[in-house]
């Protein structure tokens, strides 16, 4: 059976949409959990979101479903690829970095007790 493109793209946007708000979750959960003790909880978090980076580095910045996506379209708006708001797709890495930066160092702050 093979895939229309169209249907291919869709598939994949909503893939892609899952995995991102799976992670988007993540990082917006570890301060909560580190606000609440729950440190083994974190470092789950913590480890989760690093294989992300690591996944997204090792494919030169790109989501490895940027690329599938790509087959199926010529279009490369910054959210051809997943249900987002242009405005978030294309910001994406900068505001969830520095969510997950700022997340990171609250962590290491309450671990340490110093807050």
């Amino acid at each position: 059976m093979v895939m229309r493109p169209q249907v291919a793209l869709r598939l994949i946007k909503g893939i892609h949409t899952v995995a991102w708000a799976f992670f988007a979750g993540c990082i917006l959960a570890l301060p909560v959990y580190a606000w609440r003790g729950e440190f083994d909880v974190a470092a789950v978090l913590v480890a989760i979101v690093l294989v992300e980076v690591a996944i997204i580095v090792v494919n030169e910045w790109r989501c490895p479903l940027t690329n599938v996506a790509e087959r199926f379209t010529d279009e490369r708006a910054d959210n051809f690829d997943i249900y987002l708001p242009l405005w978030l797709a294309r910001y994406n890495k900068q505001i969830f970095g520095s969510l997950f930066a700022l997340g990171l160092l609250y962590t290491l702050a309450r671990w340490s007790g110093w807050m």
